[in-house]
């Protein structure tokens, strides 16, 4: 079996749903009277022509807050909202500019992809970035600038995550400037530094254009970014957007800064990663109990309604799941930068778990190659030709993937910051402690989430590890048992293996790069064929592609271990059956050709195999396999599937025939 590639992580995306695209267009008049009735829309938009500066700004205020339920946002793109907001960018009244830019911004974040695309086609791109000028123009003459800068940068990060056409406009209007002349304002007002360095870290990743155009002014001031030294967990994420930014930008940095400039990337990265969340969060909470005894009732009353509005909120993060190319994809939005400025602590909290986040998913694209990996076919590459038998399988399938493999310079770094072992202290569930204070409290019940997604990224981070680094620079194999026996805890501690898709397919996928390596050194491992069965059974529920790839996978490894043991035939027996009812069943070609890949390995050699393989009628249930699987290919291949994916089934079905060509002569011995 190949190592499997792993996906480089892209910024967080606004739910891919959206709106349709018909929500803009025309209604039916009574359908729309019928809206007007009970959507503030009309009103509030009617509102924005006002002469008095407090009504325009009472409602910006009202739509920035009104739209973040997001079942109201058909009703004010029906009415034009975009265009009508666009002109108070530039108002004459700094506060109705803010409001104005704030309502754009919450319409942008909870609206989704969509709505981005149509709030850039309707030129809101324009008026944003005169606004920004203006504002960075104005820094030293108005602090009340900053937040109206704030607001604007938020709407410009936004836009240029959610649409190639905004990023395009960016790089022309050279808005690199004003973003890093935002970021400098960092030792006295964090907020916008940090807004501006999530919309810096967005737009320099895959942007050759404006990698381009960088200078050393802009790198001096990431370099500084990541020297700075003040407290906090805001400082901590702002200082990780500024390591992640200079990683996106390595390849356009001086040759003779480079490794020092690494060196303070995965510095700061394994700074970040050093903090407990499981104490760091229980004590903020502490602090927040502390800080509310000592707060006037009349500021208690906002803040309960505070909380119950970010109760919506919660509500609206759960967005359903979609199907994109056959795997299920999650709605990542993300509202936490929308706390209000008096949940200090909990803005601090979610500072910290955002910034353990981008960093395990800098570190996971630091151990990716350039080249593009496919989403669905984790396993590209097929079994070793010295393991099947005379016929040889599988000729030319392992070039078609690039090697795994890191320079050594990040190695280097990797290894003297001990990033591996930190990764793995991650990868746990979270601490009682924390999810425990989080419950109590409904303004800090997301954070349980967050903290969820957290270790998943740390076991994602582990199979990249795993996928690219050799056993000895991991700690040889008492370290690698010690992983093992971690995993193993994490998925069969319970008396249930967990059901949450985003865990396990994170898990399987560090699980089977585990197994792959330790099976490559004939080290033993603690977890038992039949609960690495029940995992299978587990993950063939799911409806994640990927992670059905990697349990079929692990169900390979074992069984190509097993079958160079003496007695295994019985447990050879189970394996193998499990492994046609999924080539067999599943409605995937490429967990299909993964479960065939794995019956190759498998039944490739041994006189375990052979009596398994008899016993479960391999070569006949293969021989009636085979013509329904070419047609398969034949029938789905060409719209669904990628020309990569395309050759290794082809590859695969030649395997197929081989095989089969190589069991009717074990069966004639």
């Amino acid at each position: 079996m190949g190592k499997s590639k792993t996906t480089k992580f892209k910024r967080p995306q606004f739910n891919a749903v959206g709106l349709p695209v018909n929500a803009v267009k025309e209604e039916d008049p009574a359908e729309e009277q019928h809206d007007e009735d009970c959507c503030p829309a009309a009103e509030l938009l009617e509102k924005l022509q006002s002469p008095s500066a407090d009504v325009r700004e009472f409602a910006c205020a009202s739509i920035s807050r009104v739209v973040q339920q997001s079942q109201t946002i058909p009703g004010f793109l029906q009415r034009d909202a975009v265009r009508r907001l666009g002109p108070m960018l530039l108002d004459s009244s700094l506060a109705v500019r803010e409001t104005a830019t704030g309502a754009l911004r919450n319409l942008s974040a909870c609206g989704g992809q969509e709505v981005c695309e149509d709030m850039v086609k309707h030129d809101v791109m324009t008026p944003l970035t005169a606004l920004l000028r203006e504002c960075c123009a104005g820094f030293e003459s108005a602090t009340a600038v900053e937040d109206v800068a704030n607001e604007a940068v938020n709407l410009l990060w936004n836009l240029c995550e959610s649409s190639s056409h905004a990023l395009s406009v960016f790089n022309k209007a050279g808005l690199l400037d004003v973003v890093v002349q935002c970021m400098e304002k960092h030792p006295h007002n964090i907020e916008l530094a940090i807004s501006a360095a999530h919309c810096l870290h967005t737009v320099t990743e895959d942007n050759p254009e404006l990698l381009c155009s960088l200078n050393t002014a802009v790198v001096g001031v990431l370099e500084n970014a990541l020297l700075s030294s003040q407290p906090g967990m805001a400082h901590v994420l702002f200082r990780t957007l500024a390591a992640g930014t200079l990683w996106n930008m390595k390849g356009s940095l001086p040759t003779a800064r480079q490794a020092q400039t690494l060196n303070a990337v995965v510095a700061t990265l394994s700074q970040c990663l050093d903090l407990d969340s499981g104490t760091v969060i229980p004590e903020l909470r502490q602090a927040e109990d502390v800080r509310n005894r000592n707060t006037p009732a009349a500021d208690l009353e906002e803040q309960v309604a505070g909380e119950l509005a970010e109760d919506e909120m919660e509500e609206e993060e759960e967005a359903p799941k979609h199907k994109r190319n056959g795997k299920a994809v999650r709605a990542d939005n993300d509202f936490s930068d929308l706390l209000p400025r008096d949940k200090e602590e909990l803005r601090e909290a979610t500072a910290l778990l955002t910034a353990q986040q981008t960093s395990l998913e800098i570190i996971v694209n630091m151990c990716c190659s350039d080249d593009p990996s496919d989403d669905e076919w984790e396993e590209e590459s097929s079994s070793d030709e010295s393991d099947l038998g005379p016929d040889g399988l599988c000729d030319g399938v392992s070039n078609l993937m690039s090697p795994l493999c890191l320079s050594a310079e990040v190695h280097t770094a990797l290894i003297n910051h001990s990033i591996p072992e930190k990764i793995l202290k991650k990868s746990g569930f979270p601490r009682k402690e924390a999810v425990d204070v989080c419950k109590q409290n409904p303004s800090w019940r997301s954070l349980i989430k967050k903290m969820k997604r957290v270790q998943s990224r740390a076991l994602t981070c582990l199979h990249s590890i795993l996928s690219t680094m050799d056993a000895e620079s991991l700690g040889g194999a008492a370290a690698l048992q010690e992983a093992a026996q971690h995993l193993s805890t994490l998925v069969f501690g319970a008396q249930e293996i967990p059901k949450d898709e985003e865990f396990l397919e994170a898990v399987i996928s560090a699980m089977r790069s585990l197994l792959q390596m330790i099976a490559s050194k004939n080290i033993p491992q603690c977890m038992t064929p039949q609960q690495l069965m029940s995992l299978s059974e587990a993950a063939t529920r799911c409806e994640v592609v990927s992670l059905r790839v990697n349990a079929v996978a692990i169900l390979g490894i074992t069984g190509s271990t097993l079958a160079k043991e003496k007695g295994t035939a019985e447990t050879l027996q189970m394996i193998g059956n499990a492994l046609l009812q999924v080539a067999m069943r599943d409605a995937d070609l490429v967990v299909n050709g993964e479960a065939l890949d794995a019956l190759f390995d498998v039944f490739a050699d041994g006189d375990e195999a052979e009596i398994a393989a008899k016993n479960i009628q391999l070569l006949p249930a293969l021989k009636a396999l085979q013509p329904v699987f070419k047609a398969k290919i034949r029938k789905e291949g060409r719209g669904k599937y990628s020309p990569q994916q395309l050759c290794v089934l082809d590859n695969i079905k030649v395997n197929l025939r081989r095989f089969i060509g190589y069991l009717e002569k074990v069966v004639k011995k």
